[in-house]
């Protein structure tokens, strides 16, 4: 008998294996992963095989699965919910997040947390079935190294469930079979309370520091892996955030990425180019992509590929390997106005170039049809997702410079980053007064970052939300009208309602 959260995570792994286009049958649970029942108890995963099966079923979830919760559905939380993109096609899952209506009742919440639950379900079910194996052939070094995979991937997942949520169930452990003796201690198992969201931090903080040290050193030939550099990246993360906030830790973490040999490629269309049939002539349906450039760049920490192929490519406009397929209907995540006009404002060719592109369609909801705007950051289906990039770690040492008054270490950084996208270094009114640099870094940010998932956090984390989103409507013509004010309670999101309804000790964030 498979406990609840077991149970609960085959539906959303199927669900998702019909969008794939590099689905893994192993991803699904099997005698191979399921662990069997022997005279002392029930054992989670039986051997070796069992181990490295339950290790692969956590990268493809985040390959696959994670296309469009993990993905999709992060950029329209960061990128339309912000300042970054209108919904761009409209529907009761999508405009809410652009006019500020979300509601319980949201399907794309529901699908997301039951995505990240399965996350953690998957990543429980390897590091405790590690813990509880005994298999000479495991080797303490295979044994350490799988189980810190886990616990960056439990972190991973757990960073984004209390960014988006707050209070969220903390589960480390996978449940016990329900039986009439045990029934009252089995039980929170299956109905989990939430948990504060410094508890959550510190369990997020305990994976990674751990983690750390068994994790398997950076491959600069794939940046696929859950490595010590990703650790020590996610740990310079969740030290910039709310409740944990320590700007030193921030600094130190920062500083030992760098020391793993991570850089700045030198131009910044290698992040997210193609190599194209003809390199001679512009992208077209007579001159396709036949490959990414921006695969295990220096600058890359960790990112998701896709041998083959990115279907979530054609969700936001040509996928340039092949131009005209599924060219028929309104895209997801339309860049604003505002957003076009901080790359403008600010004479940033380079990066809009790279964010941005402008095509003729057949649909006019937010531009006229023969000029319309599309986010660009993936643009074929060879292209990879970055979850985590070297430029927005050294933008984060910048802030923690910033914010403990080091106004002089932290200019140089966003300079490097300005350089590198053909700006000029800030002037002195704003580098020597903090809350000028401060806003110069967050626009820089904004520019550098756009499209990755990042800006909705960065206004939460700077506490920017209502001075920039309840301000934005009035100066963006072409994103519809607001519905309700943003206020302290718009930072979280609301716990979706059906998972209310079948958890009876879970309860609804303020606000909702």
């Amino acid at each position: 008998m498979r406990t609840i959260k077991n149970i609960l995570i085959i539906p959303v792994v199927f669900a998702f294996a019909a969008c794939s286009l590099d689905y893994e049958p192993m991803a699904a649970y099997s005698d191979l992963t399921e662990g069997l029942q022997t005279d002392s108890g029930y054992v989670i995963l039986k051997d070796k095989d069992a181990v490295l099966n339950q290790r692969q079923v956590l990268y493809d979830r985040l390959r696959d699965a994670g296309q469009e919760p993990g993905y999709l559905d992060m950029l329209l939380l960061s990128e339309s919910h912000s300042d970054n993109a209108y919904a761009g096609s409209p529907g009761l899952e999508t405009t809410p997040f652009e006019v500020n209506s979300i509601e319980g009742s949201n399907s794309n919440l529901k699908r997301d947390w039951n995505y990240y639950m399965g996350n953690v379900s998957a990543a429980n079910r390897l590091i405790q079935g590690i813990d509880e194996l005994n298999d000479p052939t495991l080797t303490d070094t295979e044994r350490k190294q799988y189980r810190a995979e886990g616990q960056i991937f439990r972190a991973l997942t757990y960073f984004d469930m209390v960014r988006i949520w707050g209070r969220v169930p903390l589960i480390t452990v996978v449940g016990k079979d329900i039986t009439a003796d045990n029934i009252a201690e089995v039980y929170p198992a299956y109905f989990p309370a939430q948990t504060e969201e410094i508890e959550v931090y510190q369990q997020i903080e305990k994976d990674l520091l751990e983690a750390e040290k068994y994790a398997p050193d950076n491959n600069n030939s794939n940046k696929t892996l859950f490595t010590k550099s990703v650790a020590r990246a996610l740990l310079a993360k969740i030290y910039a955030e709310k409740p944990l906030r320590d700007y030193t830790k921030v600094i130190e973490y920062a500083d030992k990425v760098t020391t793993d040999g991570f850089s700045l490629v030198n131009n910044f269309s290698d992040l997210f180019g193609v190599v194209l049939a003809d390199p001679t002539q512009p992208a077209g349906a007579n001159n396709f992509a036949v490959g990414a450039k921006g695969l295990n760049t220096s600058e890359s920490i960790l990112e998701i590929q896709y041998p083959s192929g990115n279907w979530a490519t054609w969700m936001f406009g040509r996928s340039l390997d092949d131009y005209n397929f599924w060219f028929t209907w309104a895209k997801w995540i339309t860049p604003s106005r505002d957003l076009v006009a901080a790359f403008d404002a600010a004479g940033d060719t380079k990066r809009k170039k790279e964010s941005i592109v402008y095509y003729a369609c057949e649909w006019s909801i937010y531009y006229p049809k023969d000029n319309y705007a599309f986010m660009y950051k993936t643009r074929s289906k060879f292209n990879c997702v970055f979850k985590i990039r070297y430029a927005d770690i050294l933008l984060l040492k910048a802030e923690a410079l910033i914010q403990t008054g080091k106004l002089d270490q932290a200019t140089p950084i966003i300079n490097q980053i300005r350089s590198r996208a053909g700006l000029g270094a800030l002037p002195a009114s704003v580098t020597t007064n903090k809350e000028s640099l401060l806003n110069a870094y967050l626009n820089e940010r904004r520019l550098e970052l756009a499209f990755e998932g990042q800006r909705w956090f960065d206004l939460c984390r700077l506490d920017k939300v209502e001075d920039v989103m309840n301000s934005v409507f009035a100066k963006d013509e072409g994103r519809p009208a607001q519905k309700y004010l943003y206020d302290t309670f718009s930072y979280k999101l609301p716990i979706p309602q059906d998972i209310i309804d079948q958890n009876p000790n879970l309860e609804q964030n303020p606000g909702y």
